[in-house]
């Protein structure tokens, strides 16, 4: 037989009271329905998920070693609920007896919570996983603005590469031809371009003959031997009197530099 340590009267009967004495303590009450019903403690706190340890508290009323007086009264109303008794007088009970065992308001930990006083608590788990899916999102958000924004520079550069390309090039070069006569006593120098470069040509009597930014094919007159400056050499196919000239000799970083004769 199970003996209650906060008893204040015992008549040896395990029959339940069909309320609470005047003297009686509200665990004290749903041990003896417990006791009446042939319920186990053990199996009454498999029942109710709770610790042997919780509900043995919660029986012999043994408030300090229980949470706040709001989780105990929760206790009390899912105990009573288990044993199917009215946990109204339990809780008025419970109100009278706790400031008395404990010193504390019964209510202590909604209007006294030190809790509330230093601020509101952290959010639960759900809220903060909420929180961070909300900051990992608007940070795919962003990544993928700058990525796009990115790839549009890149798309609109690569454009204006290929319609500069594609579009002709104007030429900007200086071309001097000597007059007729010298022309025909002259050495002919013919340029042709793959691709846009800087020229500039000077023949041995110090005439320029041409200079600046070329594209397109050039013909030039004058006396070797040419002093020749190519910015890239391997853009331009040179002959001299329709001899095709190799430039590689000449070329140093892609840039050639020379003086050429006949």
């Amino acid at each position: 037989m199970e003996v209650n340590p906060n008893s204040q009267q015992s008549n040896g009967s395990s029959v339940a009271p069909n309320a609470l004495g005047n003297v009686q303590r509200p665990g004290e009450y749903l041990r003896q329905i417990r006791i009446a019903q042939k319920r186990e403690l053990n199996d009454a706190a498999k029942d109710l998920n709770m610790q042997v340890k919780t509900l043995t508290a919660l029986e012999q009323d043994d408030y300090k070693a229980l949470p706040e007086a709001t989780f105990i009264k929760g206790y009390y109303r899912i105990y009573a609920k288990y044993l199917k008794v009215d946990a109204t007088a339990i809780i008025q009970r419970f109100d009278e007896i706790y400031q008395n065992d404990t010193g504390l308001l019964p209510n202590h930990a909604l209007n006294n919570s030190p809790i509330k006083i230093m601020g509101k608590l952290p959010g639960s788990n759900r809220d903060r996983n909420k929180k961070w899916l909300k900051r990992i999102v608007i940070a795919l958000v962003v990544l993928l603005a700058v990525i796009a924004a990115v790839m549009t520079m890149q798309n609109m550069s690569s454009n204006q590469d290929a319609s500069q390309e594609i579009a002709p090039a104007k030429s900007d070069v200086e071309v001097l031809n000597l007059d007729h006569s010298t022309a025909v006593s002259g050495d002919q120098l013919e340029l042709e371009f793959g691709r846009p470069t800087s020229v500039h040509i000077v023949d041995s009597t110090g005439k320029v003959l041409a200079t600046g930014r070329q594209a397109s094919t050039v013909k030039l007159n004058g006396e070797t031997p040419f002093q020749i400056r190519l910015d890239d050499a391997s853009a331009v196919t040179l002959t001299l009197n329709n001899e095709k000239i190799a430039l590689s000799p000449y070329t140093v970083n892609g840039k050639a530099d020379f003086r050429l004769s006949r």
